[in-house]
């Protein structure tokens, strides 16, 4: 089979440094590169493909939509749109939702929402929103700027004002930044996935909503990465006992069609109205389609699956020679070696794994349905890679 190496270097812009490997198709977890050799996927797209590659019933799903309708305008109301609308709705308990392509859509439309509410409550000059350190919210300039790693900001200048950075864990660095400073909301993963997998303190995650909700600052839960099961309960939230005013996610909901979702509790549910936020491709049939049967796959048993193949992986890499720690949630882990993670990334990959990095740690996000017997290989040979 030709490559297709060097056309992709001469026309594509170089942000992206990729791995030697040209990927032309898969099946489940299962990846086959130009040669066919045979990879285990435990990337799933950067937490994309929660359901794996070319899912008999997601494709059945998005090919017969395919075949109605592909787009229309937001103009006209559409099956796949509301459906999908009214089942986020239903499985969160929150009221409305805005529809974009990406992430990073979907936390510029919860800024807005932020900002709205708060100059509609408190006037013009309550816009700013704390954000934490080390957390990542997407590459737009404003979600740049909400993003707390300064290497992310320094090719950017001047970035948009309005966004503060406080401690992970750090309840009372939080209350001061907050009282010395006229806040619209406080944003937050609840695994910040790029900035190395590190889940946040239950303590600090309820009192920072506890005194959010008696200072009327809106509490926003960025579940790009960490929602649509990837952390054994629909959205990572759940696991805190918090009720969040707005949460974002995208990522694993399209099961590898680009969606965003903006979803808006009872506070502000009528914050935005007509004219004051769009996206042509918003709630685009296909993608909502594809989101539909991923959800619908997301039930009791395979949250509580996910949840049992975290263990394992934790239980396998806990201890194991080589490896100095492991962190994260459900199949959202971190693995921090003795050795370069970049080391033991390439390693795997000469030996038919595929991972990630986060910072300093190999990072780990399969497919949620992973078969456990190519789990538990894939998990052998990361361990084999630590231990060389």
């Amino acid at each position: 089979m030709k490559s297709f190496k060097q056309l992709d270097e001469n026309y594509v812009a170089h942000t992206y440094k990729r791995f030697p490997v040209e990927i032309v198709r898969g099946q489940g977890s299962l990846l086959y590169d130009v040669d066919g050799k045979e990879y285990i996927d435990m990337g799933s797209g950067i937490a994309v493909s929660s359901l794996g590659v070319s899912d008999a019933g997601w494709v059945a799903a998005v090919t017969a939509q395919l075949g109605q309708l592909q787009h229309t305008s937001n103009l006209y109301y559409t099956s796949p749109c509301a459906e999908l609308a009214a089942e986020l709705c239903k499985r969160t308990g929150l009221k409305k939702v805005f529809f974009g392509n990406s992430g990073a859509e979907a936390n510029e439309c919860a800024i807005k929402v932020a900002r709205k509410y708060a100059a509609d409550k408190k006037g013009e000059d309550c816009y700013k929103i704390l954000t934490l350190e080390n957390s990542f919210h997407g590459r737009t300039l404003a979600t740049l700027s909400a993003t707390g790693q300064t290497h992310y900001h320094e090719l950017f200048q001047p970035l948009v004002d309005g966004f503060l950075h406080t401690p992970a864990n750090d309840f009372e660095a939080f209350v001061k930044l907050a009282e010395e400073n006229k806040i619209a909301a406080i944003m937050m993963e609840a695994v910040q996935g790029e900035g190395g997998v590190y889940a946040l303190d239950r303590d600090f995650v309820t009192r920072v909503a506890a005194f959010a909700k008696e200072n009327d600052i809106l509490v926003i839960f960025d579940e790009v990465q960490t929602g649509n099961g990837r952390t054994g309960e629909l959205y990572a939230y759940m696991h805190y006992g918090v009720t969040p005013d707005v949460v974002t996610t995208a990522k694993g909901l399209g099961g590898g069609l680009p969606i965003g979702a903006c979803m808006l509790g009872e506070k502000v549910e009528g914050v935005l109205g007509y004219g004051d936020h769009g996206s042509t491709f918003g709630g685009n049939p296909v993608c909502a389609a594809g989101a539909l049967y991923v959800l619908s796959q997301l039930d009791d048993n395979m949250l509580a699956d996910v949840r049992k193949k975290s263990a394992y992986v934790f239980e396998s890499l806990c201890g194991a020679k080589g490896v100095k720690s492991v962190s994260g949630m459900g199949l959202m882990i971190g693995i921090e070696t003795e050795k370069p993670a970049a080391d033991i990334v390439a390693a795997c990959r000469e030996q038919g794994v595929l991972c990630l990095t986060a910072k300093h740690k190999v990072r780990l996000l399969p497919a949620l349905n992973i078969p456990q017997t190519v789990l538990e290989k894939a998990i052998e040979i990361i361990k084999s890679a630590c231990a060389e």
